[in-house]
């Protein structure tokens, strides 16, 4: 029985694999004959589509976008002019990303006045920690992210603590679970919460599960939304990924949130995948970390789920319904300092996760600790990064010493001197991976979340994170970053000496780090 099931399951990822790959070279065979025609060799048709090019590269250099994808892009077009601006025009403006923005846009407006039902905090943070007012404020009033007192939190540094008391919090549910997760993959960890969750539906919960679809290419089996519904439990596959040459299948749901009863919720590094909890080994250690709110918190990761799943269905959720102490019989929550969850959006140009790491990093007067499992950045990060550490500031940047994908490491590496010249301490975990997401600044702000330091997290994918603000939960994540150098290797310049061949080929990945 088993193995029949993997034979099926091994089949369909093989037929899907197959079909997917097939029809996206069929796409770029059909473009590069158009291109290559019998008109190609002709003077005036080779001409053409060089101008074309060339029009296409002033385009992008006056576009609003990052430096880094600009060069990106110009370095291909200058290399092949005469398809490179064809190829451009093909992956952008083919691909119609306005249905979506206009979605979201629209599932942003309509929740926008739920976010405050817990009332307004942010007069009070401003009063009480005025060092605060630019980062809330920016939020809150920009991006639409409210700050929350009223709010618990739990640090937890590994894959293995987050996971047993997620399953103990799960067994508390009332009303309804949500779960949002870019990567699930079958094994015990997913086993265990599916069992509670098929339970928890069965007594009349609302239970969704959401998941990006690339994200789960090779994890999930063909039936696995079958599987789901039959359990009673609602799903929503995010951005199906088609055979289609188009920029859109860059824009993934990375995020991971756990949302319960509203009162509850997680969010952090961790997928649901045996490896994130040490069941399995997969490149050694796996060292992640998470969050979790309790209180007036918790509701807002409950609405940055509701925006995505809305998504998926015609027929949208009454936010407000959703709230759980609408009828003030709930017992509240002690203070606990405050906090401010906060999302990303690739297709709205806002770049949300980056402009709350670089404030952290510019207004930190005393250290900055970083969590990171990739550091692909752009000047700006890279600038902020260096002129803090020229000033002073104790920066430390934990990276991982064994990697899962060996380009991102080289990438990651070559950005290593330019950081330590300017007195940055870069550390790389050598017990394993480090997967975590966290920032910790002066004792008193920090971050836990999804976004990677790279252009993919940064820019490309949907994110989440938790601002947090004059709290004890801080001490915490700040003991985990010291406890773990330790278990890590400093790194020098000396180690950073690079031959003639490695050099070349960081500085030409370099140019290609957008896309990684």
């Amino acid at each position: 029985m088993i193995k029949k099931r993997w034979y099926d399951r091994l089949k369909y990822i093989f037929r899907r694999r197959v079909f997917v790959i097939v029809s996206l070279l069929a796409q770029i065979a059909l473009f590069f004959s158009l291109i290559a025609g019998t008109g190609f060799y002709l003077e005036y048709s080779y001409w053409i589509l060089v101008v074309l090019s060339i029009i296409v590269c002033i385009f992008i250099i006056n576009k609003h976008e990052k430096a880094g994808f600009k060069i990106t892009w110009i370095f291909t077009i200058l290399i092949f002019p005469f398809f490179g601006g064809i190829l451009y025009i093909m992956l952008y403006y083919l691909s119609n990303p306005k249905k979506l923005r206009r979605a979201l846009h629209k599932n942003i407006n309509d929740s926008k006045e739920a976010f405050y039902l817990p009332g307004n905090r942010l007069n009070e943070l401003v009063e009480t920690h005025p060092e605060f007012k630019t980062h809330a404020h920016y939020l809150q009033e920009y991006a639409g992210f409210p700050v929350y007192g009223n709010t618990k939190q739990k640090y937890f540094p590994s894959g293995e603590s987050f996971f047993y008391r997620l399953l103990e919090e799960l067994e508390k549910a009332k009303t309804y679970i949500f779960l949002e997760f870019f990567i699930i993959k079958e094994g015990l960890m997913l086993s265990s919460i599916l069992t509670i969750l098929e339970r928890k539906a069965a007594q009349g919960l609302d239970v969704r599960i959401m998941y990006d679809d690339m994200g789960c290419f090779l994890t999930l089996p063909q039936n696995f939304q079958k599987t789901l519904t039959e359990k009673g439990i609602k799903s929503f596959v995010f951005n199906r990924f088609r055979p289609i040459v188009s920029s859109l299948q860059n824009n993934r749901d990375h995020r991971k949130i756990v949302s319960i009863d509203g009162k509850t919720a997680f969010t952090g590094g961790l997928n649901i995948g045996d490896e994130y909890i040490n069941a399995v080994e997969r490149f050694g250690h796996w060292k992640d970390s998470a969050i979790m709110l309790e209180g007036d918190g918790a509701w807002s990761l409950t609405l940055i789920f509701l925006q995505m799943w809305n998504l998926g269905f015609k027929k949208k959720d009454d936010y407000a319904s959703f709230y759980p102490h609408a009828d003030n019989t709930e017992k509240t929550v002690p203070e606990a300092g405050f906090v401010q969850p906060y999302a990303d959006s690739p297709i709205d140009k806002e770049n949300v996760g980056e402009h709350v790491y670089i404030q952290i990093i510019s207004r930190a007067k005393k250290y900055v600790f970083i969590n990171t499992p990739y550091l692909i950045v752009d000047d700006n990060l890279l600038s902020a990064l260096t002129l803090a550490a020229k000033s002073g500031v104790d920066v430390r940047i934990m990276t991982p010493h064994r990697w899962d994908k060996w380009i991102v490491a080289i990438t990651s590496r070559s950005y290593y001197r330019r950081l330590i010249q300017a007195g940055v301490k870069v550390y790389e975990y050598t017990s394993g991976f480090n997967h975590g997401k966290t920032f910790i600044s002066d004792d008193t702000i920090a971050t836990v979340g999804t976004t990677n330091l790279d252009f993919r997290s940064l820019y490309l994918h949907f994110e989440c994170g938790v601002l947090i603000y004059a709290s004890k939960t801080i001490a915490s994540i700040k003991d985990d970053f010291i406890r773990t150098i330790p278990s890590s290797q400093e790194i020098t310049l000396k180690d950073c000496a690079r031959n003639a061949f490695q050099k070349i080929t960081q500085d030409v990945l370099r140019v290609f780090a957008p896309l990684m």
